[in-house]
């Protein structure tokens, strides 16, 4: 079952109800989504109505202006109404306590009349607080006595209660500022996400077979049907262009601000604005499984995976506050009963350590951190899957890559056929046998037969891929082998590789050798800049390839790889890494095949190269790069090492501050100003150092 909590702002409050619906005798667990606000219960049985009130009745008790669905697919796009007036009139609250709060210090201080002093000051705390009062008296009743909301109203009332009306004002009002701040700067960081949440389509415009179009969901379309996009509409489905070539921009998905050009008979992903003429697009994936339902899905449940910081705050917060509300009982007691009666002296540094006892700095701002991080990835065309990858990014100094469509842009060509007296008989027969290959080798030589025999797959062929090696083709009768020299030592062939950089296709007959055909891949324009910039964050770099060693040496040398490891099997790839994990701190793998996915897992972080990249690949991977420009994984390293610097500061700061203001109050020494800013003042200095995780332009 999964919940959406609209209104739900509080990162400490969410924890609290992801631990009571836990306890629930029919739930087997339940995770907590802050930043989308959704609450995902997995139940014992089947889900009940019985279960769906009981958990809106621990939501409401924590969290009263809080409203529970059902989740739909996404999360919400824009503020509602509702809560844009709830934050206008916050607003309105907070000045006008401000004024009440400036006149009644200056009643005290100048004009040197009490009265005037408290009746402002008490309706200055009353203006600010009147909501967290009710809320308090309320978890009173309920025996709530550690909720954020009864602690603060104790300890603003026993300031009032020992004649310190302008501290317990300050209290209540310098406690609302900073709710309102840690609100809206969550606000704004959900919506450095939500801006992704525009991809969504709304309808999509199908053509039928008599040319009529009719606006339908995007989930009712299926493959084949033919879409129309209109120039300055949003692509709704991946299709296959139709119509003339056209012009789309593709920031939203990529980062990228320049248009790409479309041909026709290219695919066209979904979420890319028509900048051109009108599109007529081919569906060739239904909804569910477009770039767009995947981006979304995987910017859905970014928050899911926590990093280690972020479970360690969620554990601390729930010991931190019962430890400082005790030793606050304890100051107060102890000197009492050794005085022997009330001393208001004495009663003072208790009521500081209930003003400091709020967690809210940690719980707030360490998420916050890394969505933010998160989200200023996502601005630059990088979708990174978790606080968890973050923090694998930070500690990794080892960057592996795939050769092949991420080093090298992965489109081939036919550079040599050999012997040349047979070239035609070689290449028709290789591309026959290459027939359902959807390999880049394979599609370079079927597309360079076409260009020079037209249509040249009238009868049907049956064919064998053997992983990492080529195929075996059953052609008129004849077994035809095409692939690398291991294909052909397998079947006893004898061949030798030529001396020349490049991807070689060896091609056999009833075990006779016929030649060969060599394919030539070109480097990415930005793959040796990617490198160079990996090595000044000093990483060390490896590429691991199955093609052979004269090709992978070249593009090695060019890109300024370190180390090089040729003529690999899939399962040699996943063997290599491992051992390479070994003597490193962590390692990143770049790939973009379906051969890859088993390495991207076994990582301890995978970047999948998503704009050619496969499904199983972007599946297993732990980010993905929409434009496949291998630049973007340095950029994606800067912002880990950037919002690892910024939980770090956060952690390091608050509990600092928190530690020593308790310390000084427990000496008699901090007042409750200090508390206040040990409270308020860290929260709003770790959530604007937090909001700079999301602010990320990579120099170009």
């Amino acid at each position: 079952m999964e919940l959406l909590l609209n209104g739900l702002d509080c990162a400490h409050c969410a924890e609290k109800i992801r631990c009571e619906v836990e306890k629930l005798p029919e739930v087997e667990g339940a995770e907590m989504n802050f930043m989308a606000k959704k609450l995902t219960v997995r139940a014992k049985g089947e889900v009940s109505e019985e279960l769906f009130e009981r958990i809106k009745k621990i939501v409401s008790e924590i969290e009263p202006d809080v409203v529970v669905t059902e989740f739909g697919k996404y999360p919400e796009k824009k503020e509602s109404d509702e809560e844009e007036t709830d934050g206008r009139v916050m607003i309105v609250r907070i000045i006008l306590s401000a004024v009440l709060a400036a006149g009644g210090i200056i009643a005290e201080h100048i004009i040197w009349n009490e009265v005037a002093a408290l009746i402002l000051l008490l309706a200055a705390y009353l203006t600010a607080g009147y909501d967290v009062l009710l809320l308090a008296f309320k978890n009173l009743f309920r025996g709530k006595m550690l909720d954020e909301h009864f602690l603060m109203a104790l300890a603003s009332v026993g300031a009032f209660a020992i004649g310190e009306y302008a501290e317990g004002a300050a209290v209540m009002l310098l406690y609302q500022i900073g709710e309102y701040f840690q609100d809206y700067a969550v606000e704004k960081s959900r919506k450095s996400i939500a801006g992704l949440m525009e991809l969504r389509p709304d309808s999509a415009s199908v053509k039928d077979s008599e040319g009529k179009i009719q606006r339908v969901s995007p989930e009712n379309v299926r493959v084949g049907d033919v879409i129309v996009v209109a120039p300055g509409e949003r692509v709704p489905l991946d299709g296959v262009l139709l119509s003339a070539d056209c012009s789309a921009d593709t920031s939203a998905l990529t980062g990228e601000s320049v248009p790409r050009t479309f041909r026709t008979g290219e695919e066209v992903m979904s979420g890319v604005i028509n900048l051109s003429a009108v599109m007529e697009l081919e569906v060739s994936r239904e909804y569910g499984q477009s770039t767009v339902a995947r981006i979304l899905e995987m910017v859905e449940n970014a928050s899911a995976r926590k990093a280690p910081a972020e479970s360690f705050i969620t554990k601390f917060a729930r010991f931190y506050t019962p430890c400082v509300v005790a030793a606050a009982v304890l100051l107060a007691v102890i000197p009492m009963i050794i005085d022997g009666g009330f001393s208001a002296e004495r009663l003072y540094p208790a009521l500081s350590f209930l003003v400091v006892s709020c967690p809210c700095a940690l719980v707030i701002s360490v998420p916050l951190s890394y969505f933010g991080g998160i989200g200023g990835a996502s601005k630059n065309g990088i979708l990174i899957k978790g606080g968890s990858v973050i923090d694998a990014l930070c500690k990794a100094d080892t960057v592996v890559f795939d050769k092949t469509g991420t080093l090298t842009e992965g489109v081939f060509e036919v550079t040599e056929i050999s012997p040349a007296e047979n070239a035609d008989r070689i290449l028709t027969l290789c591309a026959k046998a290459e027939r359902y290959s959807t390999h880049p080798a394979a599609m370079s030589v079927k597309r360079k037969a076409e260009e020079k025999f037209g249509d040249i797959f009238s009868a049907e062929i049956s064919s064998e891929e053997l992983s990492g090696m080529g195929v075996k083709a059953d052609i008129d009768g004849k077994t035809v082998l095409a692939g690398n020299k291991r294909l052909m030592d397998k079947f006893g062939v004898p061949c030798e590789n030529p001396e020349k950089a490049g991807t070689v296709i060896h091609l056999s007959e009833d075990g006779k050798y016929l030649g060969h055909i060599l394919i030539s891949d070109r480097i990415k324009p930005r793959s040796a800049e990617a490198v160079k910039r990996l090595k000044q964050l000093g990483m060390k770099t490896v590429m691991l390839t199955g093609d052979r060693e004269a090709a992978a040496r070249e593009i090695g040398e060019k890109a300024g790889i370190d180390k090089v490891f040729s003529g690999l099997m899939p399962d040699q790839k996943a063997s290599i890494l491992e051992e390479l994990q070994k003597d490193a701190k962590g390692v990143i793998f770049a790939g973009d095949g379906i051969n890859d996915a088993p390495v991207l897992m076994a990582a301890d972080a995978g970047f999948a190269m998503g704009g050619i990249g496969s499904d199983a690949a972007i599946e297993a991977a732990d980010a993905v790069i929409m434009d496949d420009d291998p630049m973007k994984i340095a950029h994606a390293m800067d912002i880990s090492a950037k919002t690892g610097r910024i939980v770090k500061q956060n952690i390091i700061f608050a509990l600092a501050v928190k530690l020593a203001v308790l310390i000084l109050a427990a000496l008699s020494i901090a007042n409750m100003w200090a508390a206040v800013f040990a409270d308020v003042g860290v929260s709003m200095l770790a959530v604007l150092n937090a909001m700079r995780a999301g602010r990320y332009k990579p120099n170009r």
